[in-house]
């Protein structure tokens, strides 16, 4: 057991989905690995050779391997993938460089291409995509089937700064398509959204992915606030589809004592076991912490959130994360391609596996949709895996469980208060274009205010809400519904100040002005302790 921090296993988020991964050297391939070929393997060759010399017609065999290989993969579990080099370059961008682009990452699901996650402040975001949201069409043409893969998509949808591009979006719970024009713009790669003094003792810091920077930029964000009168976090990994597992080890470091476990792997094959523990050299162990997770919460957020849930050193809130709990390495087969194969399955330090059940490709990905269908998202104790899996215990013996991603300490239902169906409609129609062309018109006015909180001060006396209803009903043909409207006033208000805001004090302004009203952020301001020790943390150390 190692009792230091290091990387068990190096990982990267590629476009087909979440994971955490570790990759061998490039120069390595599967004949060095593994240089003794099976019998089954023997058959596979000897049948393309074969049809290679002797089928009736001439036969592409390299066609046909690049067909098989992915259908073959596809019968492990859902995160074995074949790939090429560009996938892989592409991976990299996203938590290593920049691109430009839509902003948003996806993976494909039933021949759909469905958003995992959308990078904030990018084009996508601007304009209210979301993630789970699957696209249908794009540029008014269908662009769903077998035919679409990850290259196709990426090739697609990232293209020259500037240039414009229509999506036909289909989102659960509404009916038809909600049509989108994105311009493609340079995207950010950085990993923290906000690092801001959510009250004047606790600061929040939301982390969007685990890049190869995540580390230095999260240290940077705590030491901010710290500075700023932080005498406790919220670390917000809501919609954080995971990333390298280095990062998440090290920053889960920064709040664990000595020898308490972060993370260990359990696999068949030599050197896929292993484990990590903390070095007891992190600076803010005495700390309260806060982590707030969601359903799309997945690999090294469900790592972080469960060394802090499984030590007792942080209290979780949100909703069930997404459950994904299995670890591939990469295995290079030639110049052009390489292979991502599951090798173990991740544990939190209780002893539980999160991965949830896969039948098959369909009932996995599809498998948060039904948690709403079978009113999961409102109503907690409607999680089936409660009853059904082993339980465990946390370090103060605390029940947790397994098989099926981390449940939160503490529930907070997807509903807030306002929500309605004339509100959904609005929201997904109308808002974002009435915030851009509200801005547009009134940016002398808007821009005139030295302080985020002037600005937000005009805009709520301003009943924004009114002119978006009167805008939707011109433009979208939205009739008004004046009852309905009374009732998500209030969210609505808060949501186009959000997006007027931004246009002028950047992502900080915007999620602060959002968290004003999000249930979970104000359920997890209200549940921290008052008294929290300021101990921990050296004013002299340095990073």
């Amino acid at each position: 057991m190692r009792k230091i921090i290091f990387p068990i296993l190096l990982a990267i988020a590629l476009i087909a989905g979440v994971f955490i991964g570790v990759k061998i050297p490039k120069n390595q391939t599967l004949n060095n690995v593994f240089p003794q070929k099976s019998q089954a393997s023997e058959k596979i060759s000897t049948i393309l050779d074969l049809i290679d010399e002797n089928y009736v017609d001439k036969v592409d065999i390299d066609s046909i391997t690049e067909k098989a290989m992915p259908e073959l993969l596809s019968q492990l579990d859902p995160h074995c993938v074949y790939l090429s080099n560009q996938d892989l370059q592409i991976a990299n961008d996203d938590l290593e460089g920049s691109f430009s682009g839509i902003g948003v990452q996806f993976s494909l699901e039933d021949d759909t291409i469905m958003i995992s996650n959308v990078i904030s402040g990018g084009p996508c975001d601007k304009k209210g995509v979301r993630a789970g949201d699957r696209i249908v069409t794009v540029d008014t043409v269908n662009f769903t089937g077998k035919e679409i893969t990850s290259d196709k998509v990426v090739k697609t949808l990232r293209g020259k700064k500037g240039t414009k591009v229509k999506l036909g979006i289909y989102r659960p719970g509404d009916e038809g398509l909600l049509d989108f024009e994105i311009t493609r713009d340079d995207i950010s790669v950085s990993s923290i959204d906000i690092a801001y003094m959510v009250t004047p003792t606790t600061g929040l810091i939301r982390v969007n992915k685990f890049g190869e920077k995540t580390y230095s930029e999260f240290m940077q964000s705590l030491i901010k606030l710290h500075r700023m009168g932080a005498k406790r976090y919220v670390i917000d990994l809501r919609d954080n589809p995971g990333g390298y597992l280095t990062a998440v080890i090290r920053m889960a470091n920064e709040f664990l004592e000595k020898d308490q476990t972060i993370v260990f792997t359990k696999g068949r094959a030599k050197g896929t076991s292993d484990s990590c523990k903390a070095d007891g050299n992190g600076h803010f162990k005495n700390v309260p912490v806060t982590v707030l997770i969601n359903e799309w919460s997945a690999s090294a957020s469900e790592i972080f959130a469960g060394a802090m849930q499984d030590n007792d050193r942080g209290t979780v809130i949100g909703r069930r994360s997404f459950g994904k709990g299995l670890v591939q390495q990469q295995f290079t087969i030639d110049k052009t391609t390489e292979v991502r194969l599951t090798i173990s399955r991740y544990y939190t330090p209780s002893g539980r596996c999160i991965q949830k059940p896969y039948k098959n490709g369909k009932d996995y990905s599809s498998e948060v949709f039904d948690r709403y269908e079978k009113g999961e998202m409102e109503d907690s104790s409607k999680i089936e895996h409660k009853e059904n899996e082993e339980q465990f215990k946390t370090l103060k013996g605390r029940t947790v469980y397994g098989g099926g991603g981390i449940t939160p300490d503490i529930f907070v239902a997807a509903k807030i208060d306002g929500d309605n169906s004339y509100y959904r409609s609005l929201s997904n129609k109308a808002l974002y274009d009435f915030a851009f062309h509200y801005t547009d018109r009134n940016r002398s006015i808007l821009k005139s205010f030295k302080t985020q909180k002037e600005l937000e001060e005009y805009l709520d006396s301003q009943k924004l809400e009114n002119e978006l209803a009167e805008f939707a009903k011109k433009e979208k043909k939205i009739n008004i519904n004046s009852n309905m409207l009374d009732q998500c006033k209030l969210i609505l208000r808060n949501r186009i100040s959000a997006c007027i805001v931004r246009n002028f004090f950047g992502d900080e302004g915007f999620h602060s002005v959002l968290n004003k009203i999000d249930p979970i952020v104000q359920k997890a301001i209200g549940n921290i302790a008052d008294d929290v020790c300021t101990e921990g943390y050296d004013e002299g150390d340095k990073f």
